[in-house]
């Protein structure tokens, strides 16, 4: 089974993440985050269709931004609003450390058209 889809696109990456997301694969996709990370450009995680994500996935976001700041990269997680992912991620304050989007839209640079 595959944990990640990807679609990319000049300079961009869109990384579609599952629905849900805990420890029993938050690893795995980790690992295929990171090697999308690994170099310049604009990655967005998509987390529209995430209903469910534990403290695993949540630590997962963390390192990936962490590594796309070392790699000089620029990371955009899509989230939506009114979801649970969304309220976990607000009472933990991380809301506040992650570059969180509403849409893909919304993430996309002007420059770059869908």
């Amino acid at each position: 089974m595959r944990c990640v889809t990807e679609e990319t696109a000049g300079p961009r990456a869109i990384v579609a993440l599952p629905g849900e997301i805990d420890i029993t694969n938050s690893a795995a996709i980790k690992a295929s985050l990171l090697l999308v990370l690994d170099g310049p450009g604009l990655v967005i995680a998509d987390m529209t269709g995430t209903t469910f994500c534990d403290s695993s996935g949540l630590r997962m976001l963390i390192v990936a931004r962490d590594r796309a700041a070392a790699s000089g990269c620029t990371l955009r997680i899509v989230i939506r609003p009114d979801s649970s992912v969304a309220r976990s991620l607000a009472i933990l304050g991380m809301d506040r450390v992650l570059p969180i989007y509403a849409s893909v839209a919304d993430a996309m640079p002007a420059d770059l058209p869908l």
